[in-house]
């Protein structure tokens, strides 16, 4: 059995170094420290924080004291106010690019504009630019239904903004409609460039030839491992896998070429276990010479 990985998987800078800071804080003897949701959306990251003595927590309200984690998603800019109101210590691990598109659209609402969010209106990183901000200055849509129960018209400026974890050109009818019918209307490059990088790699994957069978490996929670899968499975045979107990032999039927890549939240550990789940299934498989 082969294996060949895309050229680009798996953990993106904004979560390596999220991860990291974790790491250290435990190391430092950080004990009292608590997550405010999954730093990452990997279910064996979290479990390996907890190890660490730094658990998950649903909610700001459950953190009475020590150091709050806001997580790689970031957090509506007042939870930063509510937390040290209540004495909380901060470790802040937002992504870089997330910061980003938090300051493009306040500067897009400072001139005026209406703030249109390509999105899931439940993803954690969402919640965090819109929960502070009045109902009427965004919309979230993902779909070409919803934005033509808009008139968009009425907006003298649109910002238009994607989730980072998206594929951008899925969504490309829904941003044409809204241009079109738009006074004005700006897009902002707001996808992350792992996302992208891993997005591209993995097309390549669906490409070669010689891959029969695509592994997607990722958290059950991870948006942009969703996103690859569903790439991926336009394209050839794709299965998207949590962890090695999630690979069936029968998949394995008539492939000598895996290919698999693996989502922005997806530590390198993890990518190692499967692959190796897979060459044991092939060899327990194996006809008999």
């Amino acid at each position: 059995m082969k294996i060949k990985r895309a050229e680009k998987y798996g953990f993106c800078a904004g979560v390596r170094i999220a991860d990291r800071k974790v790491k250290k804080f435990a190391e430092m003897g950080g004990r009292d420290g608590q997550i405010l949701g999954q730093v990452v959306h990997n279910e064996r990251v979290v479990d390996e924080m907890v190890s660490l003595g730094v658990p998950t927590i649903d909610a700001l309200d459950e953190a009475a004291s020590g150091t709050i984690v806001f997580s790689a998603h970031g957090v509506p800019p007042s939870f930063h106010a509510t937390a040290q109101a209540r004495g909380l210590k901060v470790l802040d691990t937002t992504c870089p690019f997330v910061y980003d598109i938090h300051e493009e659209a306040d500067r897009a609402v400072a001139r005026g504009g209406h703030l249109v969010f390509i999105g899931e209106p439940h993803h954690r990183e969402v919640i965090g630019y819109t929960h502070d901000r009045e109902p009427d200055t965004y919309h979230i849509l993902t779909t070409l239904e919803e934005a033509e129960r808009v008139d968009w018209s009425g907006y003298s400026e649109l910002k238009i903004l994607f989730q980072t974890t998206l594929n951008a050109e899925e969504y490309e009818d829904v941003v044409r409609f809204i241009e079109s019918k738009a006074r004005k209307a700006e897009r902002a490059d707001t996808i992350c460039y792992a996302t992208k990088e891993n997005q591209d790699a993995a097309r390549e994957l669906c490409n070669d030839p010689e891959v029969g069978l695509i592994l997607v490996i990722g958290g059950t929670q991870s948006a942009n491992t969703r996103h690859l899968w569903e790439l991926c499975r336009e394209h050839k045979p794709s299965y998207l896998v949590h962890s090695p107990e999630d690979v069936q032999p029968e998949w394995l039927d008539e492939v000598e070429t895996v290919g698999v890549t693996a989502g922005a939240s997806t530590p390198d550990y993890v990518i190692e276990e499967v692959e190796e789940q897979v060459r044991k299934l092939a060899a327990l498989h194996a006809p008999a010479s």
